[in-house]
């Protein structure tokens, strides 16, 4: 069992070898996909597009396309359901997210400093690695807590360089 939060709505979603019920009422619906990330759905005799627009699997969070209308939707699985009834649902917030270097190489540019604000895909700092610059980006969203190398640099394989 899971439940999934979407529009202000809160949906539970159970699964069986018959398929599967939505706040126990089973869903009939034909589902086939298009593509990877696209869908075509018919559910009571209509038809719907369907797009995968965004995926944070750390978050258990998606933004849904439905015939163009995106839908966020955050999902909590049976561990979520059971941290949250043992009150500590708020544990994975405080985890703290490290960068840390691919390879060895030179800090040839630091894109950021402690306190910055930054989204999934920006520059964070450029590694040098076998004469070849290599961009390291944030994975998500976040504020940086600090930057544990400087530019000119030389860093070790798995060596920590930002801290979130």
């Amino acid at each position: 069992m899971f439940t999934a939060s979407a529009n202000q709505s809160k949906f539970e979603i159970t699964s069986s070898e018959n398929g599967f019920s939505i706040n126990n009422q089973p869903v009939d619906w034909n589902l086939v996909t298009v593509s990877d990330g696209y869908f075509h759905i018919i559910y009571n005799n209509e038809s719907y597009r369907a797009e995968l627009v965004k995926a944070d699997y750390a978050t258990k969070s998606f933004s849904i396309k439905i015939n163009g209308k995106v839908i966020p939707v955050s999902v909590k699985d049976r561990f979520d359901l059971l941290l949250e009834k043992m009150g500590m649902s708020g544990a994975s917030a405080n985890k703290t997210i490290v960068i840390k270097a691919p390879m060895p190489g030179l800090i040839i540019d630091l894109k950021v400093k402690a306190g910055d604000t930054v989204k999934p895909g920006d520059p964070l700092l450029i590694l040098e690695a076998m004469k070849m610059e290599n961009i390291i980006k944030a994975p998500g969203e976040g504020t940086v807590k600090t930057v544990k190398a400087k530019k000119g640099d030389s860093v070790e394989k798995n060596q920590v360089l930002i801290e979130f």
